[in-house]
Parts: C-alpha cells; structure tokens; sequence
C-alpha cells in the first residue's frame, strides 16, 4: 500500500514539474496532476526501453524523474492538442 502512496506522491511532483514547464493553463486539480506525473512516468520507462535493455525479467524499465519528467510534458501536450 505504501508504495502506491509513494507512487501517487512522486506522480504529483513531477506532474506540477511538467505543468510548469509547458505554457498555457490547464485546469486540473492534484488527483489529475498526480495522475499525470504518474502516466508521465510510464512514458519515460517507454522512451528509455528504447536506448537501454531492462534487466531480465522487469516488465517496465525504470525511467527516473527526467525521464518521467519528460515523458509528462509530452503527455501534457498531446493532453492539450487532441482535447482542445
């Protein structure tokens, strides 16, 4: 259970990180961020299976908080090109 919690507080920090890098106001309260932090975060396990092998048997790559970072800001602005 903790590490959901983990998971969630890490998936908020790096969602505010992503949506202070893009400009623009999105109107989204923390449960949203949270989960944007934490999609963002499976982009960038994604992105990073791309230029390294995960050890054997990991069904996700870890990505780290510049990855998840940037995995966020690309999901943030996919989010604001397809819903507005």
């Amino acid at each position: 259970m903790m590490h959901y919690l983990w998971m969630f507080i890490v998936g908020i920090v790096v969602g505010a990180i992503a949506r202070l890098v893009v400009p623009g106001s999105e109107h989204m309260g923390i449960f949203l961020t949270g989960i944007l932090g934490i999609v963002g975060s499976f982009v960038g396990g994604f992105i990073s299976r791309l230029f390294s092998r995960p050890a054997d048997g990991a069904v996700i790559h870890p990505a780290g908080i510049i990855l998840s970072v940037i995995g966020a800001v690309l999901v943030l602005l996919a989010y604001n090109h397809f819903v507005r």
